[in-house]
């Protein structure tokens, strides 16, 4: 089943933890700001199911809760 994931960079305080638990998905801009490595400008985007667990894991790690994930 996909998964729908989103970014709230507004809340983001530049830890880079999601960039190392998934960093086919997740980087950051010039500030540390989360944003998509494809998608830059977007602000939610579905996961493929080869990084679902990657992604799993850097919304756990997210002190902020940055990253939000919808079923």
């Amino acid at each position: 089943m996909s998964q729908l994931c989103k970014i709230v960079p507004e809340r983001c305080i530049a830890c880079g933890l999601c960039a190392v638990y998934a960093p086919e998905i997740f980087d950051y801009d010039e500030e540390g700001i989360v944003l998509f490595a494809q998608e830059p400008e977007a602000h939610q985007q579905f996961v493929p199911e080869e990084q679902q667990v990657p992604v799993l894991n850097a919304y756990k790690k997210c002190p902020v809760r940055a990253i939000l994930l919808e079923a």
